[in-house]
C-alpha cells in the first residue's frame, strides 16, 4: 500500500487581535479595578523620564496630570519617534524599554535597564478600560531634529498616525490624552484623579502635579519620611508616627526602621497598638521604585509578625503580571527572612533599652511573642520571664511563679486546669494552664533558662494525693447515698468518692484526664455505630480509669446530702452535684449532660416547693391552722 504525500505551499498568517475582547480580559481578570489606568500612565511617564535622565544626566523630570472633559498626562521623558510609534504602539505587548538583544531601546543605555517599572504597550492598552479613544502626542529627546508624532487609537483596534513639525511640541516628552467613557466617568473625575495619583504616586521621586479644571494645582507626592533629614531622633519618630496616622489611621506602639541595602529596600514597620488574631495577616504597602505596587502584601513578612504593618519602597522585588502583588521567588523569600530578623532584633533590644515599652508590647501582643519564642532560643531567654501565664496564683509571669513553686505542674488543656485550679491552689500546688496556644511548649522549656526549676505534666493522681481520706465512721454513714450516687453518675462513665479537701466552699470536684475523655468518646461512638465500625471501636477499648466525682465532706451541703435516705431525692441530689462540677469545668456539655442538669434543677425545685407547701407555718397540714376552703 502506497501513501502519497502532496506538497502544498505553507502560508504565514498573523494573529488577529480582538482589542475589545483583550480589554475585557484585562479589566475583569488581570487588573483588580479600572482605577489602575492612572497607575499605568504614571508608570510609563516615570520610565520615560528615567530613560531620558540616563541619556542626559540633569534632564528635567516632572509629570503633570490635567483633568476636565479629557484627561491628559504629560511627562518630560525621552519621547517617541515615528519609528518608535510604529514599533511600540501598533504591536500589543511589545516593550519600548529593551531591544532584541536586551539593550535599552532608543537611548541604548544598559545602566538604566533595571530602573523601569512597567511595559509601555500593555500599560497604554489598560487605558482602554476607561476610554474609547487614546491620543499620544510625543517628541523624541534622542533626535532633536525628528518631527513630533501624533498617534490616535480606538478601542475597536483602529489607529491613525501623523507627523507634526517639531515646533508643534516645544519640549521633548509625551502627552497622553484620554476621552473618558460615560460608564467609567467616576474614575476620571478631578477628585478621583487626585486621590488615585496620591495613592499610586505618593512616593515617586519625580514631581507629580494634578491640575484641576479651574487651574487649581495639587502636588501629590513627597519624599518618604524615612529618607528626610530630621533635627532630632524625637522629631524623626514624630514624623514617622504622623505618617502612620495618615496612611493606616492608627497611632503605633513603636516604629521599626527597615533598611536592606542589598535588596534596595527601605521603609518602616509600625507596631499595632491593639491585639489582633494570628490568622489576620496584615496588609503591607509595597512601592516599587516609588510607585505603589500593592497595599495588601501579607507575604512580605513571616507569619509570626502579624503585630506590625509595613510600608516599604524597593527596587529588587518582582511584581506579578498585573503589577498588583509580589512574585514569590528566592528574592522575596530572602527579603522576608531579613525583615523578620530586623523585627526580632527590635524585640530583643527592648529588654535592655526600654523595659516599660516591652511590658506594654507583651501585654498587647503576648501571643505573637509566644509563637516566635518557641523556635528562637535567644528570644526565649529574653522574653519568657516577661510573658504572663494563667496559674493557680492568677495571671503572673513564670519567673514570679517559680519563686514560690520550685515544681511547676502544667495541664494539657484548659478544662483540666479549671477542674483542679481551686483545689490545687488550696493545697499549695503550683499549676500552670498549658491549654492555650503555645503555653505548654514554653512552660516545659522553663528549666533551660531557670536551672533548679522542675516542670512536669499534671496527673490527676497528684491532686487526688492532696485530698484527705474521710473518717471511716463518716464514710460508713454515707454508704447508702454513695451507692445511689455511683449508680446515678456511673452512666456517665464517672465514679464517686468522698474526701476532705479545701476550700470548704467547693462541694465537688470532677477529676477527668485525657485518657478518660478519649475512652468516653470511643464508647459513645461505638454505641451509635453498627457493623464493622462498631467492632473496630470495640476492639480499641482499654481499662483507662474513669473520671471521678470527688465530694467534699467538709462542705456543709455535702455533709447534709450524704444523710439523705429517700432514693428519689438522693438521685436528684447526686445529679445536681455532678452537674455543678461539670459547669465548673467549663467544658462543652453533651446533650445527655444538659438533660441531666435540667432534670436535677426541676427535681430540686419540685422538692423544695413540696417541702415548703407541707411544712411551712400556715401551710396545709400544719397544726393549729384551718385549711382553706375551696370556693
Amino acid at each position: 500500500m502506497q501513501v502519497s504525500h502532496s506538497n502544498r505551499a505553507e502560508t504565514a498568517h498573523t494573529f488577529q487581535v480582538d482589542l475589545r475582547g483583550l480589554v475585557d480580559l484585562l479589566s475583569h481578570h488581570l487588573y483588580s479595578s479600572p482605577r489602575v489606568y492612572l497607575r499605568e500612565l504614571l508608570q510609563n511617564a516615570v520610565d520615560a523620564i528615567t530613560a531620558r535622565q540616563a541619556a542626559v544626566p540633569g534632564a528635567p523630570g516632572s509629570i503633570t496630570v490635567r483633568t476636565g472633559d479629557t484627561l491628559t498626562v504629560t511627562d518630560t521623558g525621552i519621547g517617541l519617534t515615528e519609528a518608535d510609534v510604529h514599533r511600540f504602539l501598533a504591536t500589543i505587548g511589545r516593550s519600548s524599554k529593551r531591544t532584541a538583544d536586551g539593550g535599552l531601546d532608543g537611548a541604548g543605555l544598559d545602566a538604566a535597564r533595571g530602573e523601569f517599572i512597567g511595559q509601555f504597550g500593555i500599560g497604554l492598552l489598560a487605558c482602554f478600560v476607561v476610554a474609547d479613544e487614546i491620543t499620544v502626542l510625543s517628541r523624541s529627546a534622542v533626535d532633536p531634529a525628528a518631527p513630533a508624532v501624533e498617534w490616535r487609537g480606538h478601542s475597536d483596534g483602529r489607529y491613525t498616525l501623523r507627523t507634526l513639525p517639531a515646533s508643534a511640541v516645544p519640549e521633548p516628552g509625551t502627552t497622553v490624552r484620554l476621552t473618558p467613557r460615560a460608564d467609567n466617568a467616576e474614575w476620571t473625575s478631578p477628585e478621583q484623579v487626585v486621590a488615585l495619583a496620591r495613592h499610586y504616586g505618593g512616593l515617586l521621586r519625580h514631581e507629580v502635579t494634578v491640575v484641576g479644571p479651574r487651574g487649581e494645582s495639587h502636588r501629590v507626592n513627597d519624599t518618604p519620611p524615612w529618607e528626610r533629614q530630621h533635627r532630632s531622633p524625637l522629631a524623626r519618630r514624630e514624623a514617622l508616627t504622623a505618617y502612620c496616622r495618615t496612611l493606616f489611621d492608627f497611632t503605633p506602639l513603636d516604629t521599626i526602621d527597615l533598611d536592606l541595602p542589598a535588596a534596595g529596600l527601605r521603609g518602616v514597620a509600625y507596631v499595632l497598638p491593639t491585639a489582633v488574631s494570628p490568622a489576620q495577616r496584615a496588609g503591607h504597602r509595597v512601592h516599587l521604585k516609588g510607585m505603589l505596587l500593592t497595599d495588601q502584601a501579607p507575604e512580605l513578612l513571616p507569619d509570626w509578625a502579624f503585630f506590625v504593618r509595613c510600608v516599604v519602597d524597593t527596587t529588587s522585588l518582582r511584581p506579578t503580571a498585573s503589577r498588583e502583588s509580589l512574585y514569590e521567588d528566592g528574592t522575596l523569600s530572602a527579603v522576608r527572612d531579613a525583615l523578620g530578623e530586623r523585627i526580632r532584633d527590635w524585640l530583643t533590644g527592648l529588654a535592655a533599652s526600654d523595659p516599660a515599652l516591652l511590658h506594654r508590647f507583651i501585654d498587647t501582643h503576648h501571643l505573637a511573642v509566644k509563637a516566635l519564642a518557641r523556635y528562637d532560643d535567644e528570644l526565649l531567654r529574653i522574653v519568657l520571664p516577661w510573658l504572663p501565664f494563667e496559674t493557680t496564683d492568677g495571671n503572673v509571669t513564670l519567673e514570679e511563679f517559680a519563686r514560690t513553686h520550685p515544681t511547676l505542674l502544667v495541664t494539657r488543656s484548659v478544662e483540666e486546669f479549671r477542674q483542679v485550679a481551686p483545689i490545687a491552689a488550696a493545697a499549695g500546688l503550683g499549676v500552670v494552664n498549658g491549654g492555650y496556644t503555645y503555653d505548654r511548649d514554653l512552660v516545659l522549656r522553663l528549666p533551660e533558662i531557670r536551672p533548679g526549676t522542675t516542670v512536669t505534666d499534671l496527673d490527676p493522681a497528684t491532686v487526688t494525693a492532696h485530698l484527705d481520706a474521710v473518717d471511716p465512721t463518716a464514710e460508713l454513714r454515707a454508704a447508702g447515698f454513695l451507692a445511689v450516687a455511683r449508680e446515678t453518675v456511673g452512666v456517665h462513665d464517672c465514679d464517686v468518692v468522698l474526701r476532705d479537701f479545701q476550700p470548704v466552699t467547693a462541694p465537688a470536684l470532677l477529676l477527668d484526664n485525657r485518657e478518660a475523655r478519649h475512652e468516653r468518646t470511643r464508647s459513645s461512638l461505638a454505641a451509635d455505630s453498627d457493623g464493622l465500625w462498631a467492632d473496630i471501636l470495640g476492639s480499641l477499648r482499654n481499662e483507662t480509669p474513669r473520671a471521678q466525682l470527688v465530694l467534699n465532706h467538709l462542705n456543709p451541703l455535702v455533709r447534709q446530702a450524704v444523710t439523705i435516705t429517700e432514693r428519689g431525692l438522693a438521685v436528684t441530689t447526686a445529679e445536681a452535684l455532678y452537674g455543678q462540677a461539670l459547669l465548673l469545668s467549663r467544658r462543652p456539655l453533651k446533650a445527655s449532660e444538659s438533660a441531666l442538669l435540667n432534670r436535677a434543677f426541676m427535681g430540686l425545685l419540685s422538692h423544695a416547693m413540696h417541702h415548703t407547701g407541707t411544712d411551712t407555718p400556715g401551710g396545709p397540714g400544719t397544726p393549729g391552722t384551718e385549711p382553706r376552703k375551696e370556693l
